[in-house]
């Protein structure tokens, strides 16, 4: 089993930014694939981004990418998502997760715990 907890959201204005952070326990934390998803209300859950086991790859959505920066210290057993240049529609709960696998990481599917989600606000 793997516990994952999630801290950082807020409210922030436009062109803002937030830090994510997604603190493990239970299992070596090194094992798993991280990712990030979250969930406005209304719409379904999206992939954000995920990142390897020792961080040398990463994926992201394309709405996101060079806004945001998924980084994992394994020594610490937390993964982060910094991101920059917020937008209205980033606003959303955002979830890490963890998976064994990294193929088609960003299918909600293949990951196997989740967070509980931290609120992120970002105003117009």
């Amino acid at each position: 089993q793997v516990q994952l907890v999630e801290s950082g959201g807020g409210l922030v204005q436009t062109g803002g930014s937030l830090r994510l952070s997604c603190v493990a326990s239970g299992r070596t934390f090194s094992s798993f694939v991280m990712g990030w998803f979250r969930q406005a209300p209304g719409k379904e859950r999206e992939f954000v981004a995920a990142i390897s086991w020792s961080g040398s790859r990463t994926h992201y959505l394309d709405s996101v990418k060079g806004r945001f920066t998924i980084s994992r210290a394994n020594a610490k057993n937390t993964v982060y998502l910094q991101m920059n240049s917020l937008k209205p529609e980033d606003t959303a709960v955002y979830y890490c997760a963890a998976s064994e696998s990294y193929s088609n990481a960003a299918l909600g599917s293949k990951y196997d715990y989740w967070g509980q989600g931290t609120q992120v606000t970002v105003s117009s």
